[in-house]
């Protein structure tokens, strides 16, 4: 992989490392061709989870660790639907989140958007690499990132399909579990309890592929950071971690649980900047809407990890103190982790 020239046009080298990072769930944000600390931050933390130097730059150690990930082709053709080009889309989502209330859904304002958004990329890089298509024409054939397409709504078959089975593999882990105890308290005669943590090892309403146990909010690197079990770093997404208006909490909290295609509800007593209204609203699902397509909630009241409508802003800006992924990252965090998990703010 070629070094960076820090140009502002997008470079097929920078192309690549990201989508093969996206793809290893080091997440470099939306894919963009393009230097800047998103990309830099997926480096060192995929560096680091591989047992190299946590170097920011494509050296040549970390550009064969990072090819040896996946050989398959990191551009795709994508053929546009009949669906897709029917949307529905919406004219313009207001700025005001009073007047967003008025939607019926916070869905997509365009193609492009929508299918930027799908293939985790930046919509300038997807018309880059499409200058002529119509992205609302139904059997036009464009170039996008071979990553998993992002899904907006309720969870799907294959996502129901992998918590099912993430269900029973962990019954017979705690089945063997109990047996094992069983066998060692014979000795002892000391009675054993079946309940506790074997019942809150399966999550029934959020548990699908759930190999993350912790998550790790950095407040000064403006990442978030997941481990599983072992201590292994498993998952990387940069991240817009609150703001003075509304700090990010310290300490600890717990994963509650996730929402998928989540309204999001207002309360005057956020004082955001802007909202003037005295009494809650709530804002309709879709991409668009203020918590994007996902809400994993925490046990500290009212914050949550959740996706934007605003991608490319993610990890650059603000938050109104909860931790923003964009859509993509917050789903792929969402399919990993149960009710329960720790979540940890580090400070410094």
């Amino acid at each position: 992989m070629a070094k960076r020239s820090g140009a502002k046009r997008p470079e097929p080298a920078l192309v690549k490392a990201q989508i093969l990072l996206d793809r290893a769930h080091f997440s470099p944000g939306a894919i963009d061709g393009r230097d800047g600390d998103n990309l830099r931050g997926a480096l060192a933390a995929f560096a680091s989870a591989n047992g190299l130097k946590a170097e920011t730059e494509i050296a040549p150690d970390l550009a064969d660790t990072l090819q040896a990930t996946s050989r398959d082709p990191v551009l795709t053709e994508y053929t546009v639907t009949e669906a897709d080009a029917a949307g529905p889309f919406v004219e313009k989502i207001p700025a005001k989140m009073e007047e967003q209330a008025d939607l019926d859904a916070l869905g997509y304002t365009s193609p492009r958007e929508m299918l930027a958004e799908r293939f985790h990329m930046a919509p300038d890089l997807l018309g880059a690499l499409n200058p002529d298509a119509d992205f609302g024409k139904a059997g036009t054939v464009i170039l996008v990132a071979a990553v998993k397409p992002l899904e907006t709504g309720k969870a799907t078959t294959e996502e129901k399909a992998a918590k099912k089975q993430a269900q029973e593999a962990s019954k017979t882990e705690s089945g063997k579990r109990d047996s094992s105890e069983r066998e060692s308290n014979k000795d002892t005669g000391k009675a054993t309890d079946t309940k506790g943590s074997n019942a809150q090892a399966v999550d029934p309403e959020a548990r699908d592929a759930k190999d993350v146990t912790r998550i790790e909010v950095d407040k000064e690197s403006r990442a978030v950071r997941a481990f599983d079990r072992d201590g292994k770093l498993v998952a990387f997404y940069p991240a817009s971690i609150g703001s003075e208006e509304k700090p990010a909490p310290s300490g600890e909290a717990k994963v509650e649980g996730v929402a998928y295609a989540p309204t999001y509800t207002y309360n005057p007593k956020y004082q955001f900047a802007g909202v003037k209204a005295k009494t809650k609203f709530t804002i309709s699902p879709g991409p668009n809407n203020p918590v994007g397509v996902v809400w994993i909630d925490l046990s500290i009241p009212s914050y949550g990890i959740h996706g934007t409508p605003e991608p490319e802003k993610v990890g650059k800006t603000e938050s109104h103190g909860c931790i923003r992924l964009t859509n993509w990252d917050a789903r792929d965090l969402a399919n990993r982790v149960s009710r329960g998990a720790q979540v940890v703010f580090k400070d410094e």
